[in-house]
């Protein structure tokens, strides 16, 4: 399933700890097979498991546990808004209504055409460039008034 440039850059991170302590790179290993595929799958899970020598289920259990894996499906474009109090307080709320307004879809709901993802988040530890958004995990977006958010999504559609 994985790629061979995907097993380069687990290999780099499992040489970071002991022989003896390989399931530390878990966590690394999962967010780099998501980056390849998009999403964890059980099948995915399973080979990172066996090629990290650790039970399926421990591979699941952290992949489930934190909410930055995918364990199913998602768009190009994921899309997470950050409803956390401080940020809802400075405009989260209203930048997730226009966020489901311009896309059509609502939290946990993905585009027909299969660009976008759209997700309510816990703190991102920016509550003062509040509202932020963070696209795939990856790209954090602070002070998104509407303006700005038409601007993202155009840009992400290109």
């Amino acid at each position: 399933m994985l790629s061979e440039q995907c097993y380069k850059k687990i290999d780099r991170e499992l040489a970071k700890y002991p022989a003896d302590q390989r399931q530390s790179a878990v966590m690394a290993s999962l967010a780099h097979a998501q980056v390849e595929l998009g999403w964890l799958s059980p099948e995915t899970m399973k080979e990172l498991a066996d090629y990290i020598g650790m039970p399926a289920i421990a591979v699941q259990e952290v992949a489930t546990f934190y909410n930055m894996y995918n364990l199913k499906p998602v768009g190009k474009h994921k899309i997470t808004v950050c409803t956390n109090l401080p940020c809802a307080l400075s405009g989260g709320v209203k930048a997730g209504e226009h966020l489901k307004q311009k896309l059509g879809i609502d939290y946990r709901d993905t585009t027909n055409d299969g660009e976008f993802t759209l997700l309510e988040g816990e703190c991102m530890g920016a509550c003062g460039d509040a509202p932020v958004l963070l696209v795939n995990n990856h790209r954090m977006c602070s002070f998104m008034n509407n303006e700005k958010i038409d601007a993202l999504v155009e840009d992400l559609k290109k």
